[in-house]
Formats: structure tokens, sequence, C-alpha cells
């Protein structure tokens, strides 16, 4: 039902992988802009290409089975090293054409991808209060709410806070 498939961006050693998807990655970026950036962010859609490259290999497309560009998750802010990665934040974005049941499925099958092969122990996700849908997605997948950073970040000139939901192996497998 869907499919992931790595975006990778590495000028050093000349790999590239699945370039044809970021046109789709930057308007899905300008669309949905607001659900996902600070006053302090960098400007991601002038420069996807080097946002890409310093978080590769963590960045996928999200596609249906016929490949149609349905959104993107991408993990950051690793605790652990080269032999144990502990935790990570998970930032996902998704075309308004995959919202529902598809979101559902694809956030469960990415969770397990990350538990399983990538042997992480916690995932976390930051969102503003605002953001219901990836709010109830959150929680649909097992992520319990942990905190609420007050007023910690700017937001469109103001004060932002920002809800911290988390979810760890031990739970999700439970939950399965």
């Amino acid at each position: 039902m869907c499919k992931f498939k790595r975006i990778v961006i590495n000028r050093q050693c000349g790999v590239y992988c699945n370039l044809q998807y970021i046109p789709f990655i930057e308007s899905c970026f300008r669309k949905y802009f607001k659900f996902l950036l600070d006053d302090f962010s960098t400007d991601y859609v002038s420069d996807i290409y080097s946002f890409i490259e310093n978080i590769s290999p963590y960045f996928w497309v999200i596609s249906d089975m016929n490949d149609k560009f349905m959104g993107f998750v991408f993990l950051d802010n690793f605790t652990g090293d080269n032999n144990l990665l502990y935790s990570a934040e998970l930032t996902t974005c998704f075309d308004s054409s995959a919202w529902g049941s598809f979101t559902k499925f694809a956030g469960k099958i990415f969770l397990k991808k990350c538990f399983d092969e990538l042997g992480l122990f916690k995932i976390t996700a930051r969102i503003y209060p605002e953001n219901f849908r990836v709010k109830n997605l959150l929680k649909s997948s097992g992520f319990v709410y942990e905190a609420t950073l007050r007023n910690e970040t700017l937001r469109f000139g103001k004060p932002q806070d920002i809800e911290v939901y988390g979810l760890y192996k031990n739970y999700y497998y439970k939950l399965r």
C-alpha cells in the first residue's frame, strides 16, 4: 500500500538517489510550511538539496504502490553513536490526498522500520499544538504526550509553544 524511498544526496561521494521527487518535496514544504518551520528554520525550500544532504540517509519519500508521491518523512536530532542509535526525532508531511487511512498505515510501517531496521529505542515528535492532524496521527500510532515546551520558539514573530510526543519500542510492540 505504501513505499519508503530514501532520498540521498552526498556531493562529496557523488551519491544521489531518487532526486526526481525533489519538486514534490518542495511543493509539500511550501504548502505546509506553517506546520514545519519556525522563525529560525533554514529556508528549506530554497536549498532543499543542502537540507537533505545534511540529514542523509535519513530522509524518505512516501509513495503509494503506483509510485505517486504522498509525502515525506525524516529523522534527525539523534541520540547515540555509530554503534547504537538510541532515539531520534521524527518529522513528517503528507499531501492532503494521503490524509486518513493511508497516513495511519504508512505511519505504522515507518515506525516498525525505525525500531526493527534502525534499532531505535525511542522516537519523539515535536509539533505545534494546533496541528491536530499530526497530533491524531501520533496518538493513533501509539505516541504519548510527554510535555509542552512553553514559548519554546518564535513563529511569525510571536512566542510559540511546542508539544512533545514520544513512543518507546517496548510500548509499540505491546500495542501490536
